[in-house]
């Protein structure tokens, strides 16, 4: 269903189950950056009115899950640590063409916030698989299944405003960059990405 051209390596579950206080936070964290994302669009093409109208629940949808990641910590006596930098997430905007026009500037934006939250989705999915405890299956399934909505949304946005047949080239090219981007990345439990 996502396309994504490297799964994720099966030892990144039991890696990051071992690193639960450092998942849940960068976690946390990237619920935040994506909630600034969807703000960040918002303010780029407000004269896109479907965009705005169906971001802005995102924003608070978003910002809601970093709440719900804090509950789950706070319930398990776990403590928000500091932010670190998401080297998967720099890498993609580093591959972002440079001196775009506006409208292909937003095509690319969407495609490459599609992909983190299929990225995104493929590992909350493997968490719910995969973590022995069903209260964590079920509150990553959760995540998953938003996740899952978001990237379709970004995929959606991108048809809507770019050319169908460019949309489906320009995906199927960040699809192999982010294939390359990952695979030459050292294998670590403590991120999301």
């Amino acid at each position: 269903m996502l396309g994504l051209k490297l799964p994720t390596d099966p030892r990144w579950v039991n890696l990051a189950e071992k690193s639960l206080t450092e998942i849940l936070t960068d976690h946390a964290y990237c619920e935040q950056k994506a909630a600034s994302t969807c703000i960040s669009l918002i303010q780029q093409y407000p004269d896109k009115e479907r965009l705005v109208r169906e971001l802005a629940p995102i924003v608070t949808e978003e910002w809601g899950h970093f709440r719900q990641v804090l509950r789950e910590m706070d319930r398990h006596h776990l403590k928000l640590g500091k932010q670190r930098k998401d080297h998967y997430v720099n890498q993609l905007l580093a591959s972002m063409p440079k001196g775009l026009s506006r409208e292909n500037a937003l095509l690319e934006k969407l495609l490459v916030a599609g992909l983190i939250e299929a990225r995104s989705c493929e590992r909350f999915r493997l968490l719910s698989l995969h973590l022995p405890d069903p209260e964590w299956q079920a509150f990553y399934h959760s995540f998953m299944v938003s996740e899952a909505g978001h990237y379709r949304l970004f995929l959606d946005l991108a048809r809507e405003y770019a050319d169908p047949d460019r949309v489906r080239q320009r995906w199927q090219e960040w699809l192999d960059a982010e294939a390359r981007i990952l695979a030459a990345m050292h294998l670590s439990g403590e991120r999301m990405h």
